[in-house]
């Protein structure tokens, strides 16, 4: 039980936490360096899961990619399969209520830039993809990488949307938190603590982390 929910977790952590670094880093830059009719509506609803119970948040992904759902009815209809109750489910689950921890660093971590640096790139002749990767993304990768980590983090605890869209099936989508709810409820304290232990640790070295990835350059 413990191996293998610690297997999924790993799998389900490591899938979300790519998808959300690549999505929270493009909406991060298009929030922090673009003026659009939308913007401030948008923001709103990339930073929802932060406010929202998660329950809330697992309820509206059932009402969108449930078999019924709005999107969920028609991958249903032409491939036969629906995503509910499945591990990928777990993974969309857990990137949802990252998400808005990657967005919120990048965005603080873009936004500090010194726009001169990428003014120079400009008018060296590079182009706005050039100077993004060779200029902007090296100047905001410490708080980028501190939002990967937050990310990180949060997937790996996330409990209320998985268990409403992905569910408790254990092999399948039963994910560390989901266990030790189990464990717990079955009277199998020995296991839940074994697992809260695990669980305790990643955070604490993913705190240090975060702490040492943030932590401004020392003067020379």
């Amino acid at each position: 039980m413990i191996w293998s929910a610690f297997k999924l977790s790993l799998l389900v952590v490591s899938v979300a936490t790519l998808a959300v670094t690549l999505a929270g880093t493009a909406l991060a830059f298009l929030l922090a360096r673009r003026e659009f009719h939308g913007k401030e509506a948008l923001d709103s609803l990339v930073m929802l899961p932060m406010v929202l119970p998660p329950t809330v948040t697992g309820y509206y992904l059932i009402l969108l990619l449930g078999r019924r759902g709005l999107l969920g009815r028609y991958l249903f209809l032409m491939t036969g399969w629906t995503i509910a109750f499945t591990w990928e489910a777990a993974a969309i689950a857990a990137g949802v209520m990252a998400l808005p921890l990657m967005v919120k660093s990048a965005r603080a971590a873009l936004e500090s830039i010194d726009r001169r640096y990428e003014l120079v790139s400009f008018s060296l002749g590079k182009s706005e993809f050039e100077t993004f990767f060779r200029v902007t993304l090296p100047l905001a990768s410490r708080g980028i990488l501190a939002g990967v980590v937050l990310s990180f983090a949060r997937a790996l605890g996330e409990f209320g949307a998985t268990l409403m869209l992905a569910g408790n099936i254990r092999g399948k989508t039963q994910t560390m938190p989901l266990a030790i709810y189990e464990a717990f409820i079955s009277g199998e304290d020995q296991k839940a603590q074994v697992m809260a232990v695990i669980l305790t640790v990643t955070s604490i070295a993913v705190i240090y982390l975060t702490n040492v990835l943030t932590r401004p350059p020392k003067a020379a």
